[in-house]
């Protein structure tokens, strides 16, 4: 029997996660972020795009990196750097940038033509960067992947994404009111636009590794067990926020048979 993503334990799993491993997620938001809250600051004119590229290439690292760190949080260990955990994006920060326009570029249209497809873009392909990070997937494998795993949880994958989108609005509202209050002082925007990435960026990438691994759970395949986010997956956790597996089953009573000669 299938097991149900709850968007509640997602949510939470994510924000749990936040919490125990912000010693690693915030000063890495921070540091990307800041050269992206300089550059976006301080280049005018057609130079803006640098800054736009700098802030593609940051987030999709950083997205990358996070789905690495849940990852590692499930083995119960968490024996991974922040160098290594972004190290091991590099082979698919190609793939991740092309699927993050990809998937932009579709939402976009969508919501042009109609609200309902881009939701829709942003509901089946909500997993599609942690499954390009995870299982080294192509930008088209990649889409597929994401599709086929909220294919039957669409209307969960869908809540989620729109709980967690409410939650960085919010924030990014707050902080972008306190940027336009300083009006032309560059420096304040700066350091607004940076702290509003540098707390808003944990928790979207959390939220999508989260779900990747809750889809995972509920994944009949071969050798996929229950993850974290799913109800009904098995308890024991070493690391905040990580699950373990079961322990093996006890040795039989009496030990083992010596061998008839």
């Amino acid at each position: 029997m299938q097991r149900r993503v709850d968007v509640g334990t997602v949510i939470s799993k994510a924000f749990s996660l936040y919490g125990a491993q912000a010693g690693t997620l915030l000063p890495v938001a921070f540091a990307l972020f800041l050269i992206v809250g300089v550059l976006q600051g301080v280049l005018t004119g057609p130079l803006i795009l640098i800054g736009t590229l700098a802030s593609l290439v940051a987030g999709t690292l950083y997205q990358g990196m996070v789905v690495r760190l849940v990852e590692d949080v499930q083995d119960g260990r968490r024996d991974w750097s922040a160098g290594e955990l972004l190290k091991s994006v590099t082979p698919v920060i190609v793939p991740l940038i092309l699927a993050g326009i990809l998937v932009g570029l579709m939402f976009v249209v969508g919501i042009i033509l109609l609200i309902v497809p881009g939701l829709l873009v942003l509901t089946f392909f909500a997993v599609t960067g942690p499954a390009i990070v995870v299982e080294r997937l192509g930008v088209i494998e990649g889409l597929k992947r994401s599709r086929e795993l909220v294919k039957g949880h669409a209307w969960q994958v869908f809540g989620v994404v729109i709980v967690a989108f409410l939650i960085v609005f919010v924030v990014n509202l707050i902080f972008g009111v306190i940027a336009g209050v300083a009006g032309n002082d560059v420096v304040v925007r700066i350091v607004a636009t940076v702290v509003a990435s540098t707390i808003t960026a944990p928790i979207s990438a959390l939220v999508g590794a989260v779900l990747y691994f809750a889809l995972r759970g509920t994944d009949p395949t071969p050798g996929v067990g229950p993850a974290m986010g799913t109800v009904g997956a098995p308890g024991g956790e070493t690391v905040p926020g990580a699950s373990t597996p079961p322990p093996p089953p006890p040795p039989p009573a009496g030990g083992p048979q010596s061998p008839a000669r």
